[in-house]
């Protein structure tokens, strides 16, 4: 009878070790993911003064987008460590004015034709596709993290010490193109 429960105990004692390593690990995990979108995010931020200035000379009379551009920027970058919430607002604001800067440069041909522009825009549309890549990898791991700490039993395991994380979701104002109009 004392051996049994001995075992029991044991069984028990183990699962929680391994449950509570699991839980450690989906945390790491997180982090990990965010991490990389930090770093897309970053490499986004480095570029976005060099399309400013290669725009500049060409569309003058559209320094209220640039300004927005460059003030959506700096607002994104000081909250570099604030939290995921607070980020994921002022890169959704990032996103809308670059959206409405690339589609002013539509109307200028010249501009359209620079070489260091385009190489600029190709670079920040693949930068765009890493972050929206990354931010999905990081939804994904969330949910696993959520699913994991909410389910029974390793619920009882989590308590306190493992919280629930958010989403880095896309405000629905970012979700559509930008209408412009040159009348």
């Amino acid at each position: 009878m004392i051996i049994a429960a001995l075992v029991v105990l044991v069984i028990i004692v183990l699962w929680w070790i391994a449950t509570y390593n699991r839980l450690v690990s989906l945390r790491e995990q997180v982090n990990n993911a965010w991490s990389q979108i930090d770093v897309q995010l970053r490499r986004r931020y480095d570029l976005i003064p060099n399309i400013v200035e290669a725009v500049k000379g060409y569309v003058a009379h559209e320094r209220g987008t640039l300004e927005a551009v460059v003030k959506a920027r700096q607002q994104a970058v000081d909250l570099q460590n604030g939290t995921p919430e607070d980020r994921q607002q002022a890169e959704n604001m990032l996103s809308g004015t670059l959206k409405s800067l690339f589609a002013v440069t539509e109307a200028y041909p010249d501009l359209k034709a620079n070489q260091n522009f385009m190489m600029l825009q190709e670079e920040l549309s693949g930068t765009e596709s890493k972050i929206a890549y990354s931010r999905q990898h990081y939804n994904d791991v969330v949910n696993v993290y959520n699913a994991t700490i909410l389910s029974f039993p390793a619920s009882l395991v989590a308590g306190g010490k493992f919280t629930e994380k958010k989403y880095f979701e896309t405000e629905e104002a970012t979700r559509e193109a930008p209408k412009v109009s040159f009348s």
